[in-house]
């Protein structure tokens, strides 16, 4: 199949001048010339256009589309290329929609929305850490039950949190030290915290993983300065670690038991 300049251009909602400015650069030739002079399009050249359409809403210049496309090996790795960067702008967009929706839902009820809320979906800071330890899956599921959460139920999750937060700055100033009765109860507090995260060992049911997540998770809060006003200092955040490395000893020996 082939079809004319015109109809390439309407369809492409762009004018024919641009293809044929597109043309004089050798960024996309028609695949045929008629005696006419028409130009006309084949299937591989609508997707190359597809591709160039693509790469230039995303901000790129003619002369570097140009370089990317002279570099793709064939057409189908092509294709792929172009599902993951829609698929990308896809979750990106969503992402930030949910956080004007529950800016809105805020507004409406009286409150002002957390700077967290209404930038969600702008910056994931903790991305490459989650990753990096549990791997794409556990990041992947756990965002998505966070973004799937109205305005409300964020509200009720983090008072809850706020409040587990709360006990942790609690035991650390009381001057308890971390494998204390008290200081461990938190830490059984924390975990059950955890399990409610879909994504999670500790959620998955995955006892083992689970003992590592307990074990390795206060790291975060120590070598990530913006946890630690939440523990009261670093110091605060080091003393969380520490009392829940202990607790994953005691979740160790249950296991073995």
């Amino acid at each position: 199949m082939e079809w004319t300049i015109q109809q390439v251009a309407r369809g492409a909602g762009v004018s024919s001048r641009t293809l044929r400015h597109y043309d004089d650069i050798g960024l996309l030739r028609p695949s045929r010339v008629g005696e006419n002079g028409y130009r006309y399009y084949d299937a591989p050249a609508v997707a190359r256009l597809q591709r160039i359409l693509l790469l230039r809403d995303l901000g790129l210049g003619l002369p570097v589309i140009a370089d990317v496309l002279a570099r793709e090996k064939d057409e189908e790795t092509a294709l792929s290329d172009h599902i993951s960067l829609l698929e990308a702008e896809r979750d990106r967009l969503d992402q930030r929609i949910q956080a004007v929706r529950h800016t809105l839902e805020a507004r409406r009820s009286g409150r002002d929305p957390s700077m967290e809320m209404m930038l969600d979906g702008f910056n994931d800071s903790y991305r490459e850490d989650v990753v990096a330890r549990w791997g794409e899956r556990a990041y992947e599921a756990s965002n998505a039950w966070w973004k799937s959460k109205s305005f409300s139920q964020r509200i009720a999750w983090k008072r809850e949190t706020d409040e587990l937060v709360a006990a942790w700055r609690a035991v650390y100033q009381d001057g308890e030290t971390p494998t204390s009765p008290r200081a461990q109860a938190v830490a059984a507090r924390h975990v059950t915290w955890l399990a409610q995260i879909p994504g999670t060992p500790v959620a998955d049911g995955d006892r083992e993983r689970s003992i590592e997540l307990v074990r390795c998770i206060g790291d975060l809060y120590v070598n990530h300065p913006d946890f630690h006003p939440t523990y009261g200092g670093r110091d605060g955040a080091i003393f969380v670690r520490e009392a829940l490395k202990a607790y994953a000893v005691t979740m160790e020996a249950d296991l073995t038991d």
